[in-house]
């Protein structure tokens, strides 16, 4: 499984900020893509998960209205659309999957793969 985030930047507050997760190797249809995010000094938090088959997803309180994920299995990739940016959302993105439901995926990050990270940065 191969996993790889892309699409952070620096943007201003109030912006909007589309993160892509392409994946390879996921050829069970039981697998979940999710995003994380770590910010400095904090531990690394849950936002988003959806389901590779059943397009089921689920996201974390935190981020429920302004973030939204999507996938594109013809492409293999899953998306990660953030609106309403404020610099609380700075942090390293990380994109992973597991043989896991998205609300699964919510409550534990044992056995993910994980892709490298791609930094978003929110100006004030």
């Amino acid at each position: 499984v191969q996993l790889q985030a892309s699409g952070g930047g620096l943007v201003r507050a109030g912006d909007s900020l589309r993160l892509s997760c392409t994946h390879s190797g996921l050829t069970d249809s039981r697998w979940s893509v999710g995003w994380f995010r770590q910010a400095p000094g904090k531990e690394r938090a849950f936002l988003a998960a959806i389901g590779r088959r059943s397009g089921i997803s689920y996201y974390a309180d935190s981020v429920k209205g302004r973030f939204s994920i999507s996938r594109d299995n013809t492409n293999n990739t899953v998306n990660l659309q953030m609106n309403s940016l404020n610099p609380e959302d700075t942090a390293v993105y990380y994109c992973a999957a597991g043989m896991t439901s998205a609300q699964t995926m919510a409550r534990s990050s044992f056995r993910l793969s994980w892709g490298q990270g791609t930094q978003v940065t929110v100006s004030s």
